[in-house]
């Protein structure tokens, strides 16, 4: 199936769910709300005509620049975005989503954004969806263990944040 036809299939099934559609870029995608996260990706991994059944990735991105003279260069607000790598073994062909969120839940800082779990879909973001929380600070609710899988317990901060701040030192160990 083509990417134009799988586009037109989805934005045919879950409407205003698909916010935004790039099939031009390197990696094509498709921008997915995170309440309809859930539902697109289950179509995806049991249709099977499209049969998306490994999840390869799940990456956090934080569009940030802490620089002012940068930031005037930054397209669109700060964001965090999560980005979804599937294949689909069967078809031999690849999707990428992408789930695009606020910084901070509300715009209150230190209040981590929300995106709903994939992991009862697929197996493998059982760790993603722990690692994208540990080190940008994303939550996925429903996550049958979202607890850091990284760094230790006690870590304060999310250190792929792009304003994170690197402790001087951690139980009297010197970090820097």
């Amino acid at each position: 199936m083509g990417e134009q036809n799988l586009v037109s299939r989805l934005q045919a099934k879950f409407g205003s769910k698909i916010l935004d559609v790039q099939l031009d870029a390197i990696d094509p995608w498709v921008e997915v709300s995170a309440e309809g996260l859930p539902e697109v990706c289950q179509y995806l991994h049991d249709e099977p005509d499209l049969k998306f059944d490994y999840l390869s990735c799940i990456s956090g991105v934080d569009y940030f620049e802490p620089d002012p003279k940068k930031a005037a260069k930054l397209i669109g607000k700060p964001r965090m975005e999560v980005v979804y790598h599937l294949w689909s073994v069967t078809h031999k062909s690849s999707l990428v989503l992408k789930v695009l969120l606020p910084r901070w839940k509300g715009e209150q800082e230190g209040s981590l954004p929300d995106v709903p779990s994939v992991a009862h879909i697929w197996r493998t973001a059982d760790w993603h969806e722990r690692e994208v929380y540990d080190l940008s600070g994303i939550n996925f609710t429903g996550h049958p263990d979202l607890r850091r899988i990284l760094c230790p317990e006690d870590w304060e901060g999310y250190p792929l944040r792009r304003d994170y701040q690197m402790p001087l030192e951690y139980h009297g160990i010197r970090c820097r």
